[in-house]
């Protein structure tokens, strides 16, 4: 029993501040406020986050996409650097990039970041990158949930994890069931890492070879860390301009598992997509990863996406309208290879032929 004199137990003094969630709240209201779209409805606050959908009215037979991801390891860089306002956009990336590749647009997003301690400034600096990215995305960031785990995680550590919803019509629904023999496979390229390989990437670097973030890194033309922090490129508007101005059979979203495997899994089982390695230099990154940790082509090709963050298959009459599209809105982008049918010497979906270019 307790005596008198002695205090009764609280939640804060269990770990969890809910004045300091309060005001992590207020703090990013702002920017969260920056990604609203007419179709939003109410703010942050509710136990809910509300999206009218009655524009999908004009849809003959809408259907609704989501997908959920998190950002990986790539949340212990930021953490280490002491740099949060950069993880959001991957995470945005992460999620509405998967969205795009069965033709959806992205309509919101709602955000999951869990914490050792609530950081008021922090926690806001993370809504910022989230919030930013939604609004290169054109999605709404309509609620989310930051819970504080003391004892489970410390007080400088974190993770976040998003889910985005999107909508499509059915009959401009993208993939593997549209995929022709004699298609064009055209590769957009990547802002770096993404947010994919960073237990390999990390374990090479910092652990095996003992570099330091703040490294500079003459190959990169900046410090390890910031190269590593670079954020992901978000192409879910670029490929949306693509669906609308030209013919497109599917896109494929470089993330674990590399370019070969991605690019399988939108390839029906009779074809196979030939890609050429001579079309492109992998950033130094790459080159830099594979060298300092003595990785065969085949291991790193597997877990990075070597420059190419995704990758569209259309008929060649679309090809210099996808390449022109691209161009003009700042995607640097490029014939990879084609689509053929499966003869007996191929056995996967998709493989890389020849060497990188110099």
């Amino acid at each position: 029993m307790t005596s008198s004199n002695e205090s009764g137990a609280t939640y804060a003094a269990a770990g969890v501040d809910i004045e300091a969630g309060d005001r992590a709240v207020e703090l990013m209201k702002q920017w969260v406020k920056k990604t609203n779209r007419p179709e939003v409805v109410g703010g942050l606050g509710g136990f809910a986050g509300l999206f009218d959908i009655s524009a999908l009215k004009r849809y003959e037979r809408p259907l609704l996409a989501s997908a959920t991801d998190g950002v990986g390891t790539k949340v212990a860089l930021a953490a280490a650097m002491d740099k949060h306002d950069t993880i959001g956009h991957d995470l945005v990336g992460m999620v509405v990039d998967d969205l795009v590749v069965c033709g959806a647009e992205p309509l919101f997003m709602t955000d999951y970041i869990c914490v050792g301690k609530v950081h008021p400034e922090r926690v806001a600096q993370i809504v910022k990158g989230i919030a930013e990215g939604c609004v290169l995305a054109g999605c709404a960031l309509v609620g989310g949930e930051t819970a504080e785990h003391p004892g489970l995680l410390g007080p400088d550590e974190y993770d976040v994890a998003g889910a985005g919803t999107g909508v499509v019509e059915a009959d401009q629904l993208l993939g593997a069931d549209r995929v022709r023999a004699g298609d064009v496979v055209i590769a957009m390229a990547a802002s770096g890492l993404h947010s994919n390989g960073y237990s390999l990437v990390r374990h090479v670097l910092l652990n095996q070879a003992g570099w330091a973030l703040d490294r500079e890194v003459p190959e990169f033309g900046r410090t390890l860390g910031e190269e590593l922090l670079e954020p992901t490129r978000i192409y879910s508007l670029d490929c949306l301009a693509l669906t609308r101005a030209t013919e497109v059979h599917a896109f494929s979203h470089v993330t674990g598992g590399g370019l070969a495997a991605n690019l399988a899994r939108v390839i029906p089982d009779h074809l196979h997509a030939r890609l050429d390695r001579g079309t492109w230099t992998p950033l130094p990154v790459f080159q830099t990863v594979a060298e300092v940790g003595r990785m065969q082509t085949p291991e790193i090709e597997k877990t990075l996406n070597m420059g190419i963050g995704m990758v569209a298959v259309v008929p060649p009459q679309s090809v210099d309208v996808v390449l022109s599209i691209l161009e003009d809105r700042g995607v640097e982008a490029w014939l990879l290879g084609d689509i053929v049918d499966r003869g007996a010497e191929h056995h996967e979906g998709a493989a890389l032929y020849g060497d990188y270019a110099k």
